[in-house]
C-alpha cells in the first residue's frame, strides 16, 4: 500500500477573520470538489474552507499504486499540515464519509468536529466493489454513467437542474480510469463497524431520503453506534446532497461546528 498524493483548493474566510477555523471537505467517487460549490460560500463566510480531489480527480495526480481509506485520510492530513496544518472541522459525501470515519479513528487530535453524509462503516458488499473495478478496467469511467445518474440523484433532480446533473456526469467520465477502479478496491476492503464506537469526535451523520448506496436506516445505525452521534435526515435528496440542497448542508454544517464548539 502506497500513501497517494491529493490536492485541492482553498478559500479564505470571506470577512477576514483573524486566525479562522478550517473546514475540509471530502467529495464521492467519481465527483471532484466541485460537488461543494454551492455550499462553499456560506461556509467561506464563517471558515476557511480546504477541499480536495481524490486520486485521478479533478486536480490530484493519478494513483501510483494501491492504497486503503487510511491512507487517503494520511494523505488529507498531508494536504492540511502543507496549507498551514492544525485541527480542523470535516465533512465527506460517501467514499468522502468513508475518510472522515479513517480520520476520526486514526487522527482524533487533529478533529474539531465530523459529518458523515450518505457514508457508512461499510459501504456496499465487496464483491460489488470488485466487479466495478474490473469493469472499469475494460470500459473506462463511461460505462457507468448511466448507474451513477441513477443512484445519485433524487426523482426529478435532473428534470429540475440538468445543468448540474450533466456537469457532475461529465465529471465522472473525466475521471482517470485506473485510479477509480483503485478507490473501488480500497472500499471493498474498507469495514470499521467494529472500530466506530471508539470515535470520541462529536459525530453528525447525514442520509438523504431517496439515497439507496448508503439508506437512512444505515446512516442512523451509525449514529448509534458513535457515542453521541446524532443523525439527520434531508428530505428530497438522494447520494448528493450537496449537489442537490447545498443550502441545507451548509445550515446542517454551521450548526454542527457550532455543536461541536460547544
Amino acid at each position: 500500500m502506497t500513501k497517494p498524493t491529493i490536492r485541492g483548493t482553498i478559500h479564505e474566510v470571506a470577512g477576514g477573520v483573524v486566525q479562522p477555523q478550517t473546514i475540509v471537505l471530502g467529495p464521492s467517487l467519481g465527483m471532484t470538489a466541485s460537488l461543494w460549490d454551492g455550499a462553499v460560500p456560506a461556509l467561506a463566510e464563517h471558515y476557511r474552507v480546504v477541499r480536495f480531489d481524490f486520486p485521478g480527480h479533478g486536480l490530484s495526480p493519478v494513483a501510483t499504486g494501491q492504497f486503503s481509506i487510511a491512507d487517503i485520510a494520511d494523505a488529507v492530513i498531508t494536504l492540511v499540515d502543507s496549507v498551514g496544518g492544525g485541527p480542523f472541522y470535516y465533512a465527506g459525501i460517501s467514499l468522502g464519509g468513508a475518510v472522515g470515519l479513517e480520520l476520526a479513528l486514526r487522527h482524533p487530535d487533529r478533529m474539531r468536529g465530523l459529518a458523515v453524509i450518505c457514508s457508512g462503516a461499510k459501504i456496499g458488499a465487496a464483491e460489488g466493489w470488485i466487479e466495478r473495478a474490473a469493469e472499469i478496467r475494460a470500459s473506462g469511467t463511461g460505462s457507468v454513467v448511466a448507474g451513477s445518474a441513477d443512484r445519485w440523484f433524487a426523482p426529478g433532480f435532473f428534470e429540475r437542474d440538468p445543468a448540474a446533473g450533466s456537469a457532475a456526469l461529465r465529471s465522472l467520465i473525466d475521471v482517470d480510469d485506473e485510479s477509480y477502479a483503485l478507490c473501488c478496491e480500497a472500499l471493498a476492503a474498507f469495514d470499521v463497524t467494529d472500530a466506530v464506537s471508539g470515535i470520541r469526535v462529536k459525530t453528525l451523520c447525514v442520509s438523504g431520503e431517496f439515497d439507496l448506496p448508503t439508506p437512512t436506516e444505515q446512516l442512523q445505525e451509525l449514529a448509534d453506534a458513535i457515542p453521541g452521534a446524532r443523525h439527520v435526515t434531508i428530505s428530497g435528496v438522494a447520494h448528493l446532497p450537496a449537489l442537490e440542497r447545498p443550502d441545507t448542508v451548509a445550515a446542517l454544517l454551521l450548526r454542527a461546528i457550532e455543536v461541536a464548539n460547544e
